[in-house]
């Protein structure tokens, strides 16, 4: 197997590259892959977790604050090209509605002009990111599955334009391998079993039926994390205004949102290809060897 040459994931907001694909990056900054990463909006929606942070939550200074962040994350997993799509403002963060059904989310009823996940929008943004794969030209292209992952309106767009851009670049899809984040069932379900045996952890453990995950068996590819996971601790701990890391140096450790939910830190890093060539999982895979 040979690791791919050149990478590029497309993300919604700060903090999404680094909780679904931390480990993946570091990983192959260390095997010598190039790595591109997009992010479509600055989060301008999120809830902000410190209290010495708080004002920020709804202010226009939290875009430049999360920028900041995410500008520590990319340094901890090593990643030095990092674009936003269409350029800075150019889109900004949906919002989201919770459903009631676990940590799942939908589209927000009213939407703001420049908001990413916009209908009208879809295909100026598909041609802003064309832009960037014809000049990277990559042989690997992560987002999200269909749902977003968990529902968000702005990940179940970065899929769509991630998909409608390698299609329009690769029509026969013999050349981009299109992979989507995934978790695992069975390995989400036995890192939560442990966090619940963990006493001192201060937050509730979710049942494994509230997360979005896949059953195992659907997996393309787990890729290892090894040492990159504490590049990945790092770059979660640099999200501060987002994230809450616990690690007592005991596996696994934890990570919390703004719904003071604990939920474990995997060794792994787990990836459904939807589209490529019959290698591409080879290619992905390689990064764990």
């Amino acid at each position: 197997m040979s690791a791919p040459r050149r990478m590029v994931l497309v993300h919604a907001h700060p903090d999404d590259e680094t909780i679904t694909c931390g480990g993946l990056m570091a990983r192959a900054v260390e095997a010598g892959v190039g790595v591109t990463l997009v992010t479509c909006t600055l989060g301008e929606q999120g809830e902000v977790i410190p209290p010495s942070l708080q004002a920020l939550e709804g202010s226009p200074d939290l875009a430049a604050h999360r920028a900041g962040e995410l500008d520590q994350a990319c340094a901890a997993l090593g990643v030095t090209d990092h674009r936003l799509l269409g350029g800075r403002g150019r889109w900004h963060d949906s919002g989201m509605v919770a459903t009631g059904e676990g940590i799942r989310a939908a589209a927000p009823a009213d939407l703001g002009e420049g908001a990413f996940s916009r209908r009208a929008d879809v295909d100026l943004q598909v041609a802003q990111l064309v832009e960037i794969l014809t000049e990277v030209e990559p042989d690997v292209v992560v987002s999200y599955d269909a749902t977003g992952g968990y529902g968000h309106p702005d990940h179940v767009r970065a899929h769509e334009i991630a998909g409608g851009a390698v299609e329009k670049l690769d029509p026969l899809g013999d050349r981009i391998g299109l992979w989507a984040t995934a978790a695992a069932h069975d390995e989400v379900e036995a890192g939560l079993t442990a966090l619940g045996r963990r006493a001192w952890l201060p937050l509730p453990v979710p049942p494994v039926a509230d997360l979005p995950t896949v059953p195992d068996a659907t997996v393309t590819v787990r890729v290892a994390l090894g040492p990159a996971r504490v590049r990945k601790l790092a770059a979660l701990r640099a999200h501060a205004t987002q994230i809450r890391v616990f690690d007592d140096g005991r596996e696994p450790p934890a990570f919390a949102l703004s719904n003071d939910l604990a939920q474990p830190v995997l060794a792994a890093e787990h990836f459904v290809l939807l589209r490529g060539p019959g290698g591409a999982a080879a290619t992905l895979g390689a990064l764990s060897a």
